[in-house]
């Protein structure tokens, strides 16, 4: 059976027009997203809390997902109005031309953020939803498409507050911290007890820093690295490689997107040949063998190892790789303090960088010993050997600089996911308790 579709010219439309486009951010991270979008569009952009919007047409949406670091996703407006419950939220996707969006052979999945909203359940707002696409589809061409939660064709996020919605198409389909050089083996879960820092915060990071990649930035040094996702990212920025180059998205896949494909892929061959010899050096290290090779294989695969310089060292013993630099650090406890695992007693689940969302895996960092101890010594080991570097270090202790006995001369608020932390910014001076 043969199903109608759109005019070329009628879908051509749909991308042709400037709408208000949606990138979801980590909290504290919209400011400088904001900033990121309007360097990369030459529009301007307004923060809001949890992301920005940013007016665009279908090929700005392409070259955000392909070029932003910071946002998690891009999303496509298709319909918004106000609604009290479930029959309301069906009744406005109703009125989406959803034949223009996807065949019955394809699949859909809809997910649902809500904040102050008056529904019972968010998983029944999501269920009519998916009812009114198959209903209209069905209507249209006699058959409707299926739901895959996995990897769907057209993947759907419904926002709802207290007595508006808003449905939009959600054009990067997996997050886009996913930058494609982490596999199931090889990266998240290949080291037990691991919780990586997501790619999308370690750029928000750097952009808070200021630090983007340029030889006037200075050198960067990552020395308590874990998996490299700081050293990585910021070598991709020095080596001037877009952070979607190694991954597909949803938007590939949306009927009214395959009208851009060509331009895609110019867009897609113009970002390959802006790649370059690095800018300026990245250093990065971690007191464990195994983590520091866990980050140079990760590099590889992110197509940087040749721009990080990476070398097993205890933090608290490391020479300045040079004579100025920005550092910029998730700091370690737990096992990783200590390679041979003095702080046993820290919870496994945070070894990387930041504590678990437990309240006592937060406690039993603020708490112990052993990080005081290292904390401490990290600030003198800085004072006597990094003179002239500014040190940018992310906790959700906010005592922290008290603990370094160090005046920070900038905080700034940022969440690694549910978690409310601090990036401490240090400009060191030798000898100073001031920093």
């Amino acid at each position: 059976m043969t199903h109608p579709r759109p005019p070329q010219g009628e879908t051509q439309a749909l991308l042709n027009r400037t709408v208000d486009l949606f990138l979801p951010a980590a909290g504290g991270s919209e400011a400088l997203l904001a900033e990121e979008v309007q360097r990369l569009t030459g529009r301007p952009a307004q923060a809001g809390r949890g992301g920005i919007w940013a007016q665009g047409d279908g090929l700005q949406a392409l070259r955000l997902n392909l070029e932003s670091r910071i946002a998690q996703r891009v999303l496509w407006p298709l319909v918004d109005g106000p609604y009290r419950d479930e029959h309301d939220l069906y009744d406005l996707a109703r009125r989406v031309p959803w034949p223009d969006w996807i065949t019955p052979a394809q699949t859909l999945r809809v997910d649902v953020n809500a904040q102050g909203s008056p529904l019972r359940s968010v998983n029944f707002a999501a269920l009519r939803i998916k009812d009114a696409v198959c209903d209209v589809m069905r209507e249209a061409t006699g058959e409707r498409p299926s739901v895959d939660t996995r990897h769907p064709d057209l993947p759907l996020v419904l926002y709802v507050g207290p007595d508006h919605a808003t449905l939009f198409a959600d054009t990067s389909g997996e997050a886009l911290f996913k930058r494609g050089w982490r596999d199931a083996q090889g990266g998240r879960q290949e080291v037990k007890g691991e919780a990586p820092l997501k790619e999308t915060l370690a750029a928000a990071m750097l952009a808070a820093a200021g630090w983007q990649g340029r030889a006037q930035d200075g050198p960067l040094l990552d020395p308590c690295c874990g998996a490299g996702t700081i050293a990585i990212e910021a070598a991709q920025m020095a080596c001037g490689m877009a952070p979607g180059l190694q991954r597909r998205f949803a938007f590939e896949r949306m009927l009214p997107f395959r009208t851009l494909l060509p331009q895609w892929q110019a867009m897609r061959e113009q970002a390959q040949a802006r790649v370059h010899a690095p800018a300026v050096p990245v250093f990065a290290g971690d007191v464990s063998f195994r983590m520091t090779d866990f980050a140079a294989r990760n590099a590889r695969r992110a197509g940087v190892h040749h721009a990080i310089e990476f070398k097993t060292a205890d933090a608290l013993q490391r020479p300045a790789p040079a004579a100025a630099g920005v550092m910029l650090l998730n700091p370690p406890y737990g096992e990783r303090i200590e390679a041979k695992g003095v702080a046993r007693g820290m919870a496994r689940d945070g070894a990387r960088g930041m504590p678990g969302s437990s309240r006592e895996s937060r406690e039993g960092f603020e708490a112990s010993g052993s990080s005081a101890e290292f904390f401490s010594g990290l600030a003198s080991h800085w004072k006597r050997h990094y003179p002239g570097w500014t040190a940018w270090l992310l906790s959700p202790d906010m005592k922290l600089p008290s603990l370094m006995r160090l005046k920070e001369s900038r905080r700034v608020p940022m969440w690694n996911g549910p978690i409310e932390c601090r990036m401490f910014r240090f400009d060191l001076v030798a000898g100073s308790a001031r920093g």
